[in-house]
């Protein structure tokens, strides 16, 4: 994620919220060293960046009856951050926290209070098959945008964009 946010013209994306689940400091302790090595490059002018925690729908190994309360709790969770920020894209790879936010956004799509476009950018280590979020997300049309780091995942999910390695 890192280094697609390093391609991107931060002037057009701000303020900029980075979420990650309550249970991964590593991620945004990324993300507040890439926001510093912005303002160090001076790319950017004062950080607009804010970091954010959610409940994770679904941790690693827990079992799908267990993660329907998880799911709800992170779910409110979202609706709350959601409704808070109000993003203008919901730029997302992956991980368990991202299926309540995209949900929340995607229902106000619907309902026709449109805050965002989803983008979703599947794992490098997703060859041969999506993971759980992003079969999710694929599925049931939730991402505008779907991205894939693998010819053969483009094929088998047509919908999906093919972009090459991001790393």
């Amino acid at each position: 994620m890192m280094n697609l946010l390093s391609v991107l013209q931060m002037d057009r994306f701000t303020p900029r919220f980075y979420i990650a689940a309550a249970t991964d400091n590593m991620s945004l302790q990324k993300a507040r060293v890439f926001e510093d090595s912005l303002l160090h490059k001076k790319v950017i002018k004062g950080s607009s960046a804010q970091f954010m925690q959610i409940y994770r729908s679904r941790e690693v190994g827990q079992s799908y009856v267990t993660s329907v309360w998880t799911t709800l709790l992170a779910t409110t969770h979202a609706l709350w951050l959601m409704v808070k920020i109000r993003p203008q894209v919901v730029l997302c790879n992956g991980p368990g926290t991202c299926i309540p936010l995209c949900v929340i956004a995607f229902l106000f799509k619907v309902i026709g209070i449109r805050w965002s476009s989803i983008f979703y950018v599947e794992s490098i280590a997703r060859v041969k098959r999506l993971s759980l979020s992003g079969l999710l997300l694929y599925k049931l049309c939730i991402a505008d945008q779907f991205f894939v780091q693998w010819p053969q995942l483009q094929r088998k999910y047509p919908r999906a964009h093919y972009v090459g390695c991001l790393m």
